[in-house]
């Protein structure tokens, strides 16, 4: 029931001029024939919105009687158009939806019904000019800074150098450049797709994940990062490892590695840089697809860890300046904060199913970041285990103070995605809202060729509509660079896995020729999976892509953090415990994602009827089985026996700084020292050996040219060592210590960021009308 309070309200109704004219005066003769007292009386008044001219029809009617009008108006004639209302009650608002739904039928005649596609803006000639000079600068920045770095090394270890460097990056990174690469290696161009997508979608809560990811990171560097540099590991199976014993955990690590890497990166990078270029050139999604996959493979071979750190440090700053300016631009052109605000809750798409209105209005809490616990798009009780770590930059970090100092630049940076990011991705809703809030599958399909959502067009959306021609460009190659780059990362990293965990399981023997070929033989499946991947990515989650993103992690990636919490924190957690709890998380993860895939999520609108398993959110999931793995995981281990001691051995926050030598290291030393003998007579490395880098150009013998190219096409590249070099530099690389001045220093720091960020949680949590 509306309520007598509002006696007269204003309704706006939008429609194309000619519509308007042709209608309007056969509606108000209907009206006073049939003797509607309601209709008091009715205006119009033309105007410019957008590209299309509309007309504005403000009509004074009794709220009190929604359902005579709507039968005067709409019955007589079976009109059908598109009602936009702007009251003082969202409760009043549905009311006054459902009400002219039931009388007027279907009500989509759309105001861009003439929409033509190759009307929107493209990338011109100048665009694509500043594309290809973006891109020989970044590959010249990480060239000069590898070399810079070679050159150090070559100093200080007077050409001696391990395996275990190649995967630090050398150690050479100073604070600065550590923070940058983490943050630009976190954000890509899914963020900038899925970020600014869900923002327009549902509002500012999607920005709580940024600041989770702000404080785990400070997590990361005070208590997990000295535990892995003392225990003297490059990976994380690596860890496990040594903590465990065995191979079975390092094993299941790799292939649930691999699986997250086709789910949640290939797939997700691959689908947002394709729709990067699709905007921007107007190609087919998957053409955009396989021509990134092109480009990514010639980049692949042009640089190491060392060279895509300072890479991602040039990019890092390129894209907060270039992000900033479209931010800036967009908000002055939709009036400021205040402006977007209002603008934001009246951003409803023209062209609305009769079954689809509460999908087309803005969500109630739209610029509120911890909602209700029942809120469908983002319970604020979930947001807390859905971001991973980031390591392997912070390993590549000169000592645990410059990586911690990292961690701290990095939490710093992770403030601006709110604002450079989630916020232009709701004002492209209300500058683009037939586009990039569509609900109608069909004009959904004309927009972006989704039928679920356009949201994920928010971003180009802005770029290419707000930018001059030159900046227009500049953007796109920020998004494209960065994505290869991650691309680049996920395909190394992919390989090394497969290679070095997985396959000596089925070939003990291998040589390094087929370890070479196996690896870019497996990226190649991966990739293949990806691409057929993509159609489920857009269907998922209603098109949000990084909402999509956290969907997938929660099914899978629970377990694993519940491990390696319990690993560094609880001695007496043992291989057995450790093993089988993953083994019922991962089951439990399985069993959801097969069903995600088997009873599809309904569009909105839809009557919801799948099991109550999958109704449940995906955040409320991730908790129960993080809770089941660490259950799980401690009954095992009390019922079974303890760890070894010896593994204990600097594997534990609690035992980082014990400087015992460890027996299975000295077993390391001397399966190198018989590697490099056999090295020597058979003129071929183990795979133990091989670095799947080109970090280090090492003067080879002589060879003939097709057989270096292939060497150095395929990244392989080995030196011989002795125990002693490599037993030396580990000791180098693995020291924890830090001054009294350092910690004090980081930790001041530390709770600055940690102050900003629950200060920034409250302040977006409150109401509107108490900020």
């Amino acid at each position: 029931m509306v309520s007598s309070h509002y006696h007269q309200q204003l309704i706006q109704c939008q429609q194309t001029f000619d519509i308007w004219s042709q209608y309007l005066p056969k509606c108000m003769a209907d009206a006073l024939s049939t003797g509607c007292d309601t209709f008091i009386s009715c205006t119009s008044s033309s105007s410019y919105v957008g590209s299309w001219t509309s007309s504005v029809i403000v009509i004074t009617w009794d709220p009190m009687d929604t359902k005579s009008f709507a039968k005067c108006c709409c019955e007589p004639n079976s009109m059908q158009f598109t009602l936009h209302c702007t009251t003082h009650s969202y409760d009043n608002y549905v009311h006054i939806n459902h009400t002219f739904s039931e009388y007027c039928g279907q009500q989509n005649i759309v105001h861009d019904s003439n929409y033509n596609p190759n009307d929107r803006k493209y990338l011109n000639a100048g665009d694509i000019s500043v594309v290809v000079v973006y891109f020989v600068l970044v590959l010249a920045t990480g060239f000069y800074f590898r070399k810079l770095c070679i050159d150090q090394i070559e100093e200080q270890l007077a050409d001696i150098f391990s395996p275990e460097d190649i995967w630090f990056g050398f150690r050479c990174v100073p604070i600065i450049i550590v923070g940058a690469s983490v943050f630009a290696s976190n954000i890509g161009s899914e963020h900038f797709i899925g970020l600014a997508g869900s923002g327009a979608a549902s509002g500012i809560g999607v920005g709580a994940f940024e600041f989770n990811a702000l404080i785990i990171l400070q997590i990361t560097g005070w208590i997990f990062l000295p535990v892995f540099i003392a225990s003297r590991v490059c990976t994380l199976p690596e860890y496990m490892s040594k903590r465990f014993g065995g191979t079975r955990i390092r094993t299941y690590l790799a292939i649930l590695s691999m699986l997250l890497y086709i789910f949640t990166k290939i797939s997700v990078n691959l689908y947002s840089g394709g729709i990067f270029i699709q905007q921007a050139l107007g190609w087919d999604l998957y053409f955009s697809v396989i021509l990134l996959l092109v480009i990514t493979s010639i980049c692949t071979v042009t640089g190491g860890l060392t060279a895509v750190i300072y890479t991602d440090t040039f990019q890092c700053f390129i894209m907060i300046i270039g992000a900033s300016v479209v931010a800036i631009k967009s908000l002055i052109e939709v009036g400021g904060l205040g402006a977007l605000q209002e603008k934001y809750l009246k951003a409803i798409p023209s062209s609305i199913p009769s079954n689809k209105y509460e999908c087309a209005v803005p969500k109630e809490h739209s610029f509120q970041m911890l909602r209700p616990l029942d809120d469908p798009d983002m319970p604020w009780l979930g947001y807390w285990c859905a971001d991973q770590m980031m390591v392997q930059r912070l390993l590549a970090a000169k000592s645990l103070s410059h990586a911690q100092g990292g961690t701290i630049f990095a939490g710093f940076l992770k403030i601006f995605p709110l604002f450079l990011i989630i916020i232009p991705g709701m004002i492209s809703r209300v500058l683009y809202t037939d586009e990039v809030a569509c609900v109608d599958p069909n004009k959904c399909m004309q927009f972006c060729n989704s039928p679920v959502s356009c949201s994920n067009t928010a971003y180009p959306k802005l770029v290419l509509g707000l930018m001059p021609s030159p900046f227009k460009g500049l953007i796109l190659a920020v998004m494209l660079a960065a994505l290869m780059s991650d691309l680049t990362s996920i395909f190394n990293s992919s390989s090394t896995l497969f290679t070095c965990d997985i396959w000596p399981l089925i070939r003990k023997k291998a040589t390094l020729t087929e370890l070479m070929i196996v690896g870019r033989c497996f990226v190649i499946v991966m990739v293949v999976i990806s691409i057929l991947w993509i159609p489920i990515i857009q269907e998922m989650q209603n098109g949000e892509l990084y909402i999509y993103i956290q969907d997938i992690a929660a099914n899978l990636s629970p377990p694993i953090a519940a491990v390696y919490i319990l690993a560094i924190l609880w001695k007496r957690l043992n291989e057995c415990g450790a093993f089988w709890s993953l083994i019922i998380g991962l089951i439990a993860g399985i069993i959801r994602l097969i069903l995600n895939l088997i009873y599809r999520e309904p569009v909105c609108g839809e009557l919801d009827s799948r099991p109550n398993i999958l109704k449940l959110h995906y955040m409320y999931f991730a908790i129960i089985v993080f809770w089941l793995t660490i259950f799980s995981a401690v009954i095992i281990s009390f019922i079974t026996k303890k760890t070894e001691e010896f593994r204990l051995i600097r594997t534990t926050y609690w035992t980082r700084f014990d400087e015992r030598e460890r027996s299975d290291e000295m077993e390391n030393m001397r399966q190198i020292e018989c590697q490099n003998i056999n090295t020597e007579n058979n003129s071929q490395t183990n795979g133990t050996l091989m670095t799947l880098s080109a970090d280090y150009d090492i003067k080879a013998a002589k060879e003939s040219q097709m057989k270096n190219f292939f060497q150095w096409f395929c990244g392989i590249n080995y030196k011989k060592q002795n125990t002693r070099q490599v037993n030396e530099n580990l000791a180098n690389i693995s020291s924890i210590h830090q001054t009294k001045n350092q910690k004090r220093i980081l930790t001041s720091c530390v709770i600055v960021v940690i102050t900003v960020a629950v200060t920034l949680f409250i302040y977006f949590s409150l109401p509107l009308s108490l900020r």
